[in-house]
């Protein structure tokens, strides 16, 4: 199924309210970037200083816990009011593998909690340039191995488990599911996919919507890939580009993609590819909506709807 949300008059224009979030974030990134030494460290520490606000207000939870798995891997449980036992949506945050945290995808991970009922893991995965590929794959699929044979309690045993991330975090989630499939292990029941990375190679969109007025450029996206891969051959990172897979024998997929990002003709393709492998996929293409625009969900009506579309097929999934 594909439906396009309709979001501003112009169908190539920036939604008022996101283009709004823009203005602030670009705002707030100027102020905070003075002196900035331009290393990895620095670059998390403004992006959480920018992000907060965003990330303040929204959806209570009954509990919010911290874990790490056997490996070491660090996860945050939000336990939503209306909680469904058994139901895990295990989330990947984005950032390009290189940026953000549980902290700057806090309000993600509750609105998504509130509205569908189930319980959402956040995934504290190791980010490059420190690491590169595939230690985060690696983690993220110890994380699920470990819930998936009841390591979150008895009454979350045997657990539905859907995988879900935005950005860097789609590329994760569906690159996990690849690797489980292929390796003969279960796999998860479902993918939830935001305005994902899948390819290292540029399309028309990347051109159309280059620059700032889109929030993600050209030129951050490559660097990102140059961090996540380590200067290895994108070629012998089987994983890293999922578009570049086969879509046999993957789970229901939700794809929520921004019309106005860099990225969404690859996942325009990805939504095609998972289809004609015989994958049940329900794809929104958010007219007006940008990349990272859930995160404007305080102030956007496009991200509220994105965020109730989720949360239904959530709740029709699991």
């Amino acid at each position: 199924m594909t439906s396009i949300e309709t979001g501003s008059a112009e169908i190539n224009d920036v939604d008022p309210a996101i283009r709004e979030f823009h203005r602030i974030m670009n705002s707030d990134y100027a102020r905070n970037s003075v002196g900035f030494d331009g290393g990895a460290v620095a670059r998390r520490h403004i992006a959480e200083q920018v992000r907060a606000p965003w990330r303040a207000g929204g959806p209570a939870m009954a509990g919010v816990e911290e874990t790490k798995t056997p490996s070491g891997v660090g996860l945050r449980i939000y336990t939503p009011h209306n909680v469904k036992p058994g139901k895990i949506l295990l989330y990947m945050h984005g950032g390009g593998w290189v940026m953000f945290s549980l902290d700057t995808h806090d309000r993600l991970m509750r609105e998504y909690a509130h509205r569908s009922g189930v319980v959402v893991v956040g995934v504290d995965y190791a980010l490059s340039p420190e690491e590169i590929y595939p230690r985060a794959l690696d983690d993220i699929c110890s994380a699920y191995e470990w819930i998936a044979g009841g390591g979150l309690g008895a009454s979350v045993e045997a657990p539905s488990i859907i995988l879900g991330g935005d950005s860097a975090g789609a590329n994760l989630a569906i690159a996990t599911a690849m690797r489980l499939r292929d390796e003969g292990r279960r796999t998860p029941d479902g993918l939830l996919l935001n305005y994902g990375a899948f390819d290292t190679q540029e399309r028309p969109s990347h051109m159309h919507y280059d620059g700032d007025n889109y929030m993600l450029t050209r030129a951050e996206m490559a660097a990102f890939w140059r961090d996540y891969l380590g200067g290895e051959s994108p070629e012998g990172c089987v994983y890293a580009r999922p578009l570049r897979l086969d879509g046999a024998g993957l789970p229901p997929t939700f794809m929520c993609i921004a019309e106005c990002d860099i990225l969404r003709d690859e996942n325009c393709e990805m939504a095609a590819l998972l289809r004609k492998a015989g994958v049940d996929v329900e794809e929104h293409v958010y007219a007006g909506a940008t990349h990272s625009f859930l995160e404007a969900v305080s102030i956007s009506s496009i991200a509220e709807k994105a965020f109730d579309d989720a949360a239904a097929w959530l709740k029709k999934t699991m």
